[in-house]
């Protein structure tokens, strides 16, 4: 199958820090590429890369052939691109409803004075995003708290919103970074649920997260990264055997598999 999203000799470097070296990539639709490595090796990086917030000082990004490099971010997202962010990134005052709704305006055609003016054109566009909102949100599981303040849910629960949001946009390429963050125990299990069911429906989805455990259940195929360069990539079960990845991912074969287990010391019950 032909790649959806791909990722070119990618180079990165931010006042002498080599953040990405060389990195080439591809997603696919339909499948869930697992991204890890330790701190600072350039993940999060890649994933501004590929969303405009960051320009390669070489190499090449491509969607379904359409050269990403130099597009503004908003552009990206209209192009099929979604991502969320490592740290929750919601307006406080708005609600979740609102919060969701926020990026669908993009894809509205009605200029701002019919917006004000609330002409017809006007109202059904906003119409329609609402419904695809409300949609995301019973996606995540979130519908309940549609008409709820953004500030007044935990952490977990403003991750589901974040999720809703990228989803609602109706992607092509979904770009997660540390999705169970702030999760714990079912809650965990439920988004590893929610992004089968994403990629099922044919989206190319990329995970980024230090959960080695969770991207090795959910992930059809394991890139790492270490220092900015692209180390070892391929299927779960190869990956998490290679000893190149234990060395540079956790330097202890012990530690690793505690992690690759999920025994963290978490609890295994309880929403956020």
């Amino acid at each position: 199958m032909a790649a959806l999203l791909e990722i070119r000799n990618v180079t990165k470097r931010f006042e002498g820090v080599q953040a990405l070296d060389d990195v080439s990539l591809t997603l696919v639709g339909g499948e869930i590429v697992g991204l890890i490595g330790p701190n600072g090796s350039g993940k999060t990086t890649l994933i501004n890369v590929c969303t405009g917030l960051v320009s390669p000082d070489h190499g090449s990004i491509r969607l379904d052939g359409m050269e990403l490099v130099h597009r503004a971010p908003w552009n990206i997202g209209a192009l099929g691109v979604s991502r969320i962010f490592q740290n929750t990134r919601l307006w406080g005052t708005l609600t979740v409803l609102e919060n969701v709704m926020v990026p669908l305006h993009r894809f509205m055609r009605a200029p701002l004075v019919e917006t004000i003016a609330a002409t017809r054109r006007a109202r059904r566009e906003e119409l329609v995003a609402e419904q695809k909102a409300l949609a995301a949100l019973r996606q995540v599981g979130m519908l309940e708290f549609a008409s709820r303040r953004a500030a007044d849910l935990s952490f977990g629960q403003q991750r589901l919103v974040e999720i809703a949001r990228a989803l609602a946009a109706e992607p092509t390429v979904l770009l997660l970074d540390e999705p169970a963050a702030g999760l714990r125990g079912g809650l965990i299990l439920e988004v590893a649920d929610l992004i089968r069911r994403v990629r099922d429906r044919g989206v190319a989805v990329l995970v980024v997260e230090h959960r080695i455990k969770l991207v090795m259940d959910i992930s059809d195929r394991v890139a790492v990264l270490n220092l900015g360069r692209k180390i070892a990539e391929g299927a779960p079960k190869a990956v998490q055997q290679d000893p190149a990845v234990i060395d540079a991912y956790l330097g202890d074969r012990a530690h690793f598999l505690v992690e690759l287990s999920g025994r963290r010391g978490e609890r295994e019950d309880g929403r956020p």
